[in-house]
């Protein structure tokens, strides 16, 4: 018979529970294996991964501490133990200095380093200590995207692709250094820049359905319809969903409205289809078809909540402008003429975060309980459950005349904003000027459409809305506009 508590039993088991959502069932079942046998270092290490799947960092780092006394020389540990120290919001790169010297190859723990020196606002350090690592290993692709991203968020917009530039001009013929670097423009949306890439890109490696993708796109987004449009058919039949998004771009944008919702539908069974789904919104919206209501516009989808009176709005406010470290704004993010911080928010152990963790879990398990039926066939309300995780959660801090381009969280269940600030009247301008704007669709898209709805930012309002819904922030004249905004994960155990 097997033994409930034998330790590779008890972790297996706790790996089922946790991936099944049921985190709090799996923590006890490790903690009663620990009373029986507290000197098992594995049991220890699997109640910290456990604690910090549940973002409590706090919780994390003691289990972390205990498993490290029991196996001291274990390089996962030590690399587990940095990165929670960081996502907690304290130094950590101690911590991973210290894991490096147990694992010094190890790429994961060389960037969780440079993240650490970026979380503690030394960004010439990290910069430095990365290309210092690039040029003995310049085919380090995850070390290019990581230098290319902080640089960016440094301020020096200008040096978005010069590593791997410098790297394929001593290996012209590696494909995956092409790609990650026309991949690190899109992010920039330098799409002109990308196709003279593209361009050099084939005269050395040749043609491929690759770089006709990338070509494509660039075509598209560049307005050069026709060239868009025979390398899309030369791509065809396109099963890729995230290709299928770009070509749905094109249609739209080009009037082929009835064609982009045609190819958009085709995708809605697609494991990923929630990239697509806020294309189809528009298609429907601009076709005139009501379907985009029952997609978008059911009453409960989109609440606002007050909680001004549950949080200390003043001194989260105070919390959250001592970790706007950035320089600049996150390439491939929404923000223009603000800063976004980086890492978990909800794993950080201020108080103040902690306080408004819970008060925002209560609010979205509210907010789902208030939901209309369970719909299988819609992509948010085919979703139910009690247990709220979140699968991102982050500030912003904008300044006058500063934004949020319209953009969708697909990886997401529901998405939010929370004002921990915002101008006064005088500074704001006026309405809808810094108000949220759900609905709108990307400017670039060329589509006469408008928001479905505003909402006056408040200090201490809560927005919630689904994370497919299309949603920016209309530009504002001076002052600053403090938020949080988090993705609620989707259920566990579902697609």
């Amino acid at each position: 018979m097997t033994d409930l508590f034998d330790t590779d039993n008890v972790i297996a088991r706790a790996n089922a529970l946790g991936d099944s959502g049921q985190t709090d069932q799996a923590i006890d079942l490790v903690r009663s294996a620990i009373e029986k046998q507290p000197k098992e270092g594995k049991l220890w290490h699997m109640l910290g991964i456990l604690h910090r799947i549940e973002q409590d960092s706090a919780a994390a780092l003691v289990a972390l501490e205990k498993a490290l006394e029991f196996q001291p020389n274990n390089p996962t540990l030590h690399h587990a133990l940095a990165r929670v120290t960081m996502e907690a919001g304290l130094p950590a790169v101690e911590k991973y200095d210290e894991a490096r010297r147990y694992a010094p190859n190890d790429g994961s723990i060389i960037l969780g380093r440079s993240a650490a020196q970026m979380a503690a606002g030394h960004y010439d350090r990290a910069i430095a200590d990365m290309e210092l690592i690039l040029r003995g290993n310049p085919l380090w692709l995850e070390g290019h995207e990581l230098l290319s991203e902080a640089r960016w968020t440094a301020g020096d917009k200008d040096a978005l692709i010069c590593s791997f530039v410098d790297a394929l001009k001593t290996h012209p013929k590696n494909g995956a250094l092409w790609a990650k670097c026309l991949d690190a423009l899109f992010k920039a949306d330098r799409f002109s820049e990308a196709s003279h890439m593209v361009e050099e890109a084939r005269a050395i490696l040749g043609d491929s359905r690759g770089l006709i993708m990338y070509d494509a796109i660039c075509a598209s987004e560049l307005g050069e319809v026709e060239k868009a449009d025979q390398l899309f058919d030369a791509l065809a039949p396109i099963t890729e969903i995230a290709l299928a998004v770009r070509h749905v771009r094109h249609l739209l944008r080009t009037g082929r409205l009835d064609s982009a919702a045609r190819l958009g539908e085709s995708f809605i069974n697609d494991p990923d289809a929630n990239q697509i789904w806020p294309y189809i919104s528009l298609a429907w919206r601009a076709t005139g078809d009501s379907r985009w209501k029952w997609l978008d516009d059911q009453h409960g989808l989109v609440q606002t909540y007050d909680l001004a009176d549950q949080i200390d709005v003043a001194e989260l406010a105070r919390c959250l402008r001592s970790i706007h470290v950035a320089k600049a704004d996150m390439v491939g993010q929404s923000v223009r003429g603000g800063t976004q911080t980086d890492g978990p928010l909800f794993s950080r152990i201020d108080p103040e975060i902690r306080d408004l963790r819970s008060v925002i879990q209560s609010t979205v398990r509210k907010h789902v309980a208030d939901l209309p039926p369970v719909d299988p066939t819609h992509p948010v309300l085919k979703y139910r459950s009690d247990s709220i995780g979140f699968s991102g959660s982050w500030s912003v801090r904008l300044k006058g005349e500063g934004f949020h381009a319209s953009h969708v969280h697909p990886m997401g269940w529901f998405s939010s904003a929370f004002y921990a600030d915002v101008p006064d009247e005088a500074d704001m301008g006026a309405p809808p000027s810094g108000w949220l704007a759900l609905g709108a669709p990307p400017p670039e898209l060329n589509l006469d459409l408008s928001a479905v709805r505003n909402v006056e930012p408040m200090r201490g309002r809560l927005v919630i809305f689904p994370s497919i819904m299309w949603h920016g922030t209309e530009p504002f004249d001076d002052g600053e506009r403090l938020s949080v905004a988090f993705d609620v994960a989707k259920p566990a155990g579902t697609a």
